[in-house]
């Protein structure tokens, strides 16, 4: 043959360990893959604050174990005229997981529930 010869060439292979090897390559990829979960944890914009202090203990558990936590606050009623008590509340939350959590972005009101998602401070590496 050749070397510099424009002919079509094939390869015969064996399709069946073709398949195998294709198929270890997506597990070993899958290995590597990190995966997040995301837990909820519901409050009212009326919390006492014993509630307040198990709910953020929790939340810290959650985000310590590399999960995401999404904090929703459920509005009921005429509670919903009191949309700032519910951000108050999201916002003491950040507050009291400042350490561990950053938020993904600001409080979102959908319909009856406002929510924020918290995840995992990212350690910067300083030199």
């Amino acid at each position: 043959m050749a070397p510099n010869a424009d002919i079509p060439v094939c390869k015969l292979m064996n399709y069946g360990k073709y398949k195998f090897e294709q198929a270890k390559k997506e597990k070993e990829a899958k290995k590597k893959q990190k995966t997040f979960e995301v837990k909820e944890i519901r409050i009212t914009p009326n919390i006492e604050e014993h509630d307040f202090g198990f709910k953020t203990k929790n939340a810290k558990k959650f985000i310590e174990d590399g999960n995401k936590v999404k904090v929703t606050v459920r509005f009921r009623g005429r509670e919903l005229n009191y949309l700032k008590l519910g951000e108050d509340a999201l916002n003491k939350f950040i507050e009291e997981l400042a350490d561990v959590a950053t938020p993904e972005k600001r409080p979102v009101l959908e319909g009856k529930n406002m929510f924020i998602i918290l995840a995992k401070k990212v350690e910067s590496k300083a030199n």
